[in-house]
């Protein structure tokens, strides 16, 4: 994986997305350090009893919230999942909805579909099928779920207003629209904004707030939306990996000790030394950059993570 972002190609974003989260599931490790998934789960607002309840593998630390908390999930509901992952939401919503409901998760990474799969088959998730497509083009009949959750996902579409007239379609009339998820409240720095490794980390390719809302109506959902914000960082705490990874991309190369690496399986391995005469972040910082201008450049990043939230959002099918 390249530390850029390829112009505005949607293709490649969605493989280098799925490069790095097949990594996570295989390697079964994090990019940046190791976080205990149970900690991660319960600090984004995860009761123990669901956690240990769906069992190792299914939970890998990742997502921004818990947006079945806010969803309301009832009995014998049909509940799909955008961005299944290893099968974390969807099979505690298997719990929520029981044998007489049906649980769905779409991923586009195949070894998360794979690994989704085992974890339902583990604990006799007889109604809760994965399949694997894009969230932009969801393999989902018209009108046939009740409720759609998402948990850190849509940030990283390279198209989310495709994702939420998606996820209004397949949406039966008076069906909830459930979401976790990174966004902003000022737009990012360029030199943040282009970077792979914090779009893979899930900060480059949120959408200002008022944006993802203005999306969520323009789709056709209620125009008063249930909405949470907390600072992404408070939520996910400094252990979770994809905050790191994000954290080094935002920081590392002109500040920190590590930065992000062409190898997204080494993501903060230390930051090399750099000759006298090339700027410390390549082609961003170039050389001859003054004390002032990196000053100013450190206080734009410190005001972009103070610009990072956590939103948890629940918007109904008119």
């Amino acid at each position: 994986m390249t530390d850029r972002l390829a112009g505005d190609s949607g293709a490649a974003i969605h493989d280098a997305v799925r490069e790095a989260y097949a990594e996570r599931v295989v390697d079964g490790g994090s990019c940046c350090g190791s976080a205990d998934p149970v900690s991660v789960a319960e600090q984004m607002g995860y009761s123990k009893e669901d956690i240990d309840a769906v069992g190792d593998g299914a939970n890998l630390g990742l997502g921004c919230g818990a947006p079945l908390a806010m969803a309301a999930v009832s009995e014998g509901e049909t509940v799909l999942d955008l961005g299944s992952g290893a099968g974390f939401d969807a099979l505690i919503s298997w719990r929520a909805v029981g044998p007489t409901g049906r649980v769905i998760g779409v991923d586009m990474t195949p070894e998360m579909i794979a690994k989704a799969r085992e974890n339902a088959e583990r604990v006799g998730a007889d109604n809760v099928e994965f399949r694997e497509g894009l969230i932009e083009a969801l393999p989902v009949e018209d009108e046939s779920v009740d409720v759609v959750i998402s948990n850190c996902v849509i940030n990283l579409s390279p198209d989310k207003s495709t994702v939420f007239k998606e996820a209004y379609r397949v949406l039966r009339p008076g069906g909830r629209l459930a979401v976790s998820d990174i966004v902003l409240t000022k737009p990012l720095p360029p030199i943040v904004a282009k970077n792979l490794a914090a779009y893979v980390g899930c900060i480059a390719g949120a959408a200002l707030m008022d944006d993802y809302l203005a999306m969520m109506r323009d789709a056709g959902f209620d125009e008063e939306p249930r909405v949470e914000m907390k600072s992404a960082f408070e939520v996910l705490g400094g252990d979770d990996p994809m905050v790191k990874a994000a954290l080094d991309a935002i920081g590392g190369c002109c500040s920190g000790d590590a930065q992000p690496t062409a190898s997204s399986t080494d993501c903060c391995s230390p930051a090399p030394q750099q000759p006298a005469s090339s700027g410390c972040c390549g082609d961003d910082v170039p050389a001859g950059t003054s004390v002032a201008d990196v000053a100013e450049e450190e206080l734009d990043l410190s005001e972009a993570v103070n610009s990072i939230f956590s939103a948890q959002i629940v918007v109904t099918k008119r």
